[in-house]
């Protein structure tokens, strides 16, 4: 499952690309549809092309500074609006992540990004965008602009939404992976951050708004939905869904979704929006949804 070496959406500056070499990062950044893949130097590179690499060696490290944000959107169950939350502006390292995200380009439809790690591709509602400046490597869209965090720490967004590959045993249910990773979401979303502070102040209560069956690009999947109460700010809503890839070793998939509950944050019925929009790479036809015909977890 480990990406072809080529040109990724860099985790730790999204507004460049970053070559991955089949195994790591390296240390070679470029704005999107910029310059070839790079190539090896021969041995007796004169002095000049080292210099050169030294600078670029050290925009690497500049560019390791970023600054994360999570988000949790609006709309409550019984029709109200909600907004969502987002971590605070961090300082953090740039270690070689496992699963880098691509990069869009210009033949890739604006209105969807792309997993290609898990092999799906996701709605851009209205309001959503692109992860710019964002810690998580993980994210794949945001609420558009940031807004400052309640507890008075860096800046947060209204919504977030991420993707990653569960790391669970084969033969695990979508709803057993859903059930255990909603408490991981919420805490990273509104308790404690990849900084280890507390944008929100801290959770102080959670409740289950919703959960059950949904299909995910035709495959059956599980989502559970968290209304979380913070310290500080209108706290928001938090979910998991669950679902298996239905590419390479169709491993599990887990979507999260981060939502403020406030007037200022996206609509709930966006999470089921997105949900609905997932697709396999390279199907435009196959949805989801509650209530979808639901396909066979394996």
């Amino acid at each position: 499952m480990t990406p072809p070496p080529g040109w990724y959406r860099d985790p730790h500056a999204p507004h460049l690309e970053r070559w991955w070499d089949g195994t790591a990062w390296t240390g070679h950044r470029r704005p999107p549809g910029g310059t070839p893949p790079p190539q090896t130097p021969a041995k007796g590179t004169p002095g000049r092309a080292k210099a050169v690499a030294l600078v670029a060696a050290g925009a690497v490290l500049v560019a390791a500074i970023v600054t994360g944000a999570i988000v949790l959107g609006t709309g409550d169950e019984d029709g109200g609006s909600t907004t969502a939350n987002t971590a605070p502006t961090t300082t953090t390292s740039s270690p070689a992540p496992s699963s880098p995200s691509p990069s869009p380009t210009p033949s890739e439809d604006p209105g969807r990004v792309v997993d290609q790690l898990n092999g799906i591709t996701l709605p851009l509602p209205e309001g959503w965008v692109r992860p710019q400046y964002v810690a998580q490597d993980d994210v794949v869209m945001t609420t558009d602009g940031t807004y400052d965090c309640p507890g008075g720490i860096g800046l947060c967004r209204h919504g977030l939404v991420s993707t990653r590959t569960a790391s669970a045993a084969d033969g695990t249910s979508s709803e057993a992976l859903a059930e255990r990773d909603i408490e991981d979401a919420a805490d990273l979303a509104y308790d404690e951050d990849l900084a280890g502070q507390r944008p929100f102040g801290g959770i102080e209560s959670h409740q289950v708004v919703k959960s059950g069956q949904v299909a995910v690009a035709g495959r059956a999947g599980y989502f559970v939905r968290w209304r979380v109460r913070t310290a500080k700010g209108p706290g928001g809503y938090v979910q998991s869904l669950a679902f298996r890839s239905s590419v390479g070793s169709e491993a599990p998939v887990l979507v999260r979704f981060a939502f403020d509950a406030g007037p200022d944050g996206p609509p709930l019925s966006d999470m089921d929006e997105i949900t609905r929009g997932i697709r396999a790479v390279g199907d435009a036809a196959t949805g989801g949804g509650v209530g979808s015909s639901i396909g066979p977890e394996g």
